[in-house]
């Protein structure tokens, strides 16, 4: 049945993905949009716009006005050069904001968007939900407090809410994982470390529709679910699928991590002082480093969420993707 939902971050990648999907299973669609943002493909797709801000109660209270599921996207991602506070006041005090127009609008669902980075680095991979927290910036920190917080008012105020951690997202309009695929394309890809980390992707498509899922499931409130691909894989099979989807050969070369990590402390310290961003991160060394690989027997089983895109057919898309964005040869 048709429903009038209500999604925030539908500007960027993620929550535009999940606004357009919404609309076209029927639903009566409105986002949340900043002064300024261009909103011109989602008025395309049919979707009404509210101009406010996470960070004006007032506003948030006007857009939710007779909205039965609230889907919280929005929020602060890593970038340098973003003050601590900024990563709080919008991904937690922001949240708070949302839920109580929310609840005091009669919503009958609020899902709210986390992220297993909340977990940090997995030990024993793959984790489940239960995994300890172990957030490793102030943007996993800040995620952590907005999703304890959300599932608190859930609890208090007796709302129907629950929260779900996305793994890895990917596919055509994003470009997280354009220098990878530039790299390997270019045959100037080495390997840090072994490349027997693990590593977990999932297709946009998957995603937004697990995120669906959420929202109109009945009997989930103040669940935790996981939403990821398929499989996880290793560092080593992911580059290896990629310079297949390239058709490119790939260099077995691989380099110890140790002199980027160096090399990455130096350029952030010589940087940072004069706000410019750095050519090298110790953070994009993480990467390399730390397993990232989840289980989604919860999301299948009280869900019914059944990722169809596989890996490879994935990656082919988003590099035809930029491929016809001339972001890649």
């Amino acid at each position: 049945m048709s429903k009038k939902v209500f999604v925030t971050g539908a500007t960027g990648f993620t929550g535009g993905h999940l606004a357009r999907h919404l609309k076209a299973k029927g639903n009566d669609v409105i986002a949340l949009a900043r002064e300024g943002k261009d909103t011109s493909a989602l008025e395309a797709a049919g979707i009404a716009i509210a101009r406010g801000d996470l960070l004006n109660a007032d506003s948030l209270a006007r857009a939710v006005k007779g909205v039965e599921i609230v889907y919280h996207i929005a929020a602060v991602y890593r970038e340098e050069n973003i003050p601590r506070q900024t990563f709080f006041d919008v991904n937690v005090e922001g949240t708070r904001h949302l839920l109580k127009a929310a609840k005091a609008a009669g919503v009958q669902r609020f899902v709210h968007c986390s992220t297993v980075g909340v977990q940090g680095e997995i030990s024993n991979p793959p984790a489940t939900e239960e995994h300890p927290f172990k957030p490793g910036d102030y943007y996993q920190e800040s995620k952590l407090q907005g999703e304890l917080l959300a599932l608190d008012f859930f609890k208090k105020e007796n709302m129907s809410g629950a929260v779900f951690r996305p793994v890895g997202i990917y596919g055509p309009g994003d470009t997280r994982f354009l220098k990878l695929f530039k790299f390997i394309g270019s045959g100037k890809f080495r390997m840090f470390g072994s490349g027997e980390k693990l590593y977990h992707l999932t297709y946009i498509d998957d995603l937004v529709e697990g995120i669906r899922l959420m929202g109109e499931t009945p009997s989930i409130e103040g669940e935790v679910i996981t939403l990821a691909g398929g499989r996880y894989t290793t560092l080593n099979e992911l580059a290896q699928t990629i310079a297949d989807v390239l058709e490119v050969k790939l260099s077995g070369m691989h380099i110890p991590v140790w002199p980027v990590l160096i090399a990455g402390a130096v350029c952030e310290t010589v940087c940072r002082p004069f706000k410019i961003d750095p050519p090298i991160y110790r953070r994009r060394v993480d990467f390399f480093t730390k397993d990232r690989a989840f289980v989604i027997d919860k999301a299948k089983r009280l869900l019914n969420y059944n990722p169809q895109v596989d890996l490879k057919e994935g990656l082919s898309k988003t590099a035809d993707w930029y491929k016809s964005e001339d972001l890649i040869s």
